[in-house]
């Protein structure tokens, strides 16, 4: 049975005050530390706040700190807002180094304010979660909830509030008017009563909330439900269904006075896409500083060990299924750029000794990053395939395409877990485009970080890197 977290991000009043919390302790730690030291604090100290506070406030919109916790753990909440917090100081270790404050401001001072305001985030979380527990445990602002519908999708918001004390909702039951044989599992679920009955119940005030998980193909069905309860104050929730949940990007959208529910399309919308831009520009630019060596160290081997030019470029297709140019060290005798391009296989001829090294380490990869500088690829992305390959598995692979949504990538969340190198059957071209698309709908700062952070441990060989 599918356990998968329902409860998505949601916007609340409640997080403009976790916002003023947040820039408040982290303000009163600077303050708290400087009085420790016994130092006065002047306007080099008020510039290194404004950096942190802008950068914490910065970071936390762009890895989503502030969503909805109430289904999660509350130690990843905090190792968030931590991790958070550490970026915010090195952003402030940069910018002091750059503009030269560092030798203007108490090493003991701004160590001291990253140990409070460690503190002061966790403590505070922890109280206000303490205050929120107590409150349930004593009966107050707990929810009477009922779940329309013996699916899947009702098995699993039923999960989530049983595993979720902290949520506040005591689940009265399942409602059905269906035969048990047709219900998702027929010996999970306990019915409660009829559909009608729960309408009756939220109409007499004995049910607070109602999660409406029945088939998203019911339309019909459910627009009868939802007239019915238009008659009660219980707040209503559609639960998606398989199929709902399972597209690429589901949420609401607006052309004109119309809503409308996107299927398929890019997860860098609105502001995400400034966001993924300046991850790419910003990585890219401080990785070919420190690998400028390495790559004039790879340029003379190409060099020295075969004829030929020491870059090949290759046709790909990049973003929206465009031709772009990918870059890579050679690594074989030949330069095939064709409309019927050879995959590589293990003990290849075509691949020259030190191209080997190469392929089996993905130094021949390094160049890419001048592609994202350019703007035709990102870091983390689905790897790019010959357009000869993609002709073939478009039609072989349901949602081939999809994959172009985003810019193709350096590495990608398929490569790290194992699928990387030559496909040579249907199966392995299914699983990288499974992982692929895990990445695209799940996309989010933290989840490309996590990625860069994994490749440089196990994504650069492997078994199939050849």
């Amino acid at each position: 049975m599918n356990n998968s977290q329902i409860f998505k991000t949601s916007s609340n009043s409640d997080f403009l005050i976790y916002r003023l919390l947040d820039s408040f302790f982290i303000t009163l730690s600077l303050i708290l530390s400087a009085n420790l030291y016994g130092l006065t604090l002047g306007k080099n100290y008020l510039l290194v706040l404004l950096v942190v506070l802008f950068s914490f406030l910065y970071f936390s919109e762009a890895l989503n700190l502030y969503r909805s916790w109430r289904a999660g753990k509350f130690r990843h909440m905090v190792t968030h807002a931590w991790g958070i917090l550490l970026l915010s100081f090195l952003v402030l270790l940069v910018f002091a180094f750059g503009f030269k404050l560092s030798e203007q401001l108490s090493r003991v001072t701004i160590a001291l304010w990253f140990v409070l305001s460690v503190i002061s985030l966790f403590s505070w979380r922890f109280a206000f979660r303490v205050y929120k527990l107590n409150r349930i445990k004593m009966g107050l602002n707990m929810r009477k909830v009922a779940i329309i519908g013996a699916t899947q999708a009702g098995a699993n918001i039923y999960n989530q509030i049983k595993e979720h004390d902290e949520l506040g909702y005591d689940c009265i039951g399942f409602f059905e008017d269906r035969e048990p044989s047709r219900y998702f599992e027929e010996s999970y679920f306990q019915v409660a009563g009829s559909i009608e009955q729960a309408i009756e119940m939220a109409k007499k005030g004995e049910i607070d909330v109602i999660f409406l998980a029945l088939p998203f193909k019911a339309e019909e069905r459910i627009a009868n439900i939802l007239a019915n309860l238009g008659d009660t104050t219980a707040d209503v929730h559609i639960v998606p269904d398989f199929l709902m949940s399972n597209l690429m990007h589901a949420r609401i959208d607006h052309v004109g006075d119309l809503d409308t529910l996107s299927v398929f399309e890019s997860p860098y919308f609105g502001s995400r896409q400034l966001l993924k831009r300046t991850e790419d520009i910003i990585a890219a630019i401080a990785i070919l500083v420190l690998i400028s060596p390495v790559l004039a160290i790879v340029s003379l081997g190409v060099k020295l060990t075969s004829k030929g030019p020491v870059l090949f470029k290759q046709d790909r297709y990049g973003l929206g299924g465009e031709h772009i140019k990918v870059w890579k060290f050679r690594s074989m005798s030949v330069q095939e750029n064709s409309c019927n391009v050879v995959q590589a296989t293990k003990n290849d001829v075509r691949i020259t000794k030190f191209g080997a090294f190469l392929r089996r380490t993905s130094l021949d990869e390094l160049p890419q990053f001048i592609n994202v500088i350019t703007g035709d690829m990102s870091i983390v992305g689905p790897r790019p395939h010959a357009v000869s390959h993609n002709e073939e598995y478009r039609k072989k692979v349901e949602f081939y395409m999809l994959r172009h949504k985003v810019k193709p990538g350096i590495t990608g969340w398929a490569q790290i877990n194992g699928w990387r190198g030559e496909t040579d059957t249907l199966d392995k071209m299914e699983k990288r485009v499974e992982f692929d698309f895990q990445y695209i709908k799940h996309w989010s700062l933290w989840f490309d970080i996590k990625i860069i952070f994994l490749t440089v441990f196990k994504g650069f060989t492997g078994k199939n890197a050849y």
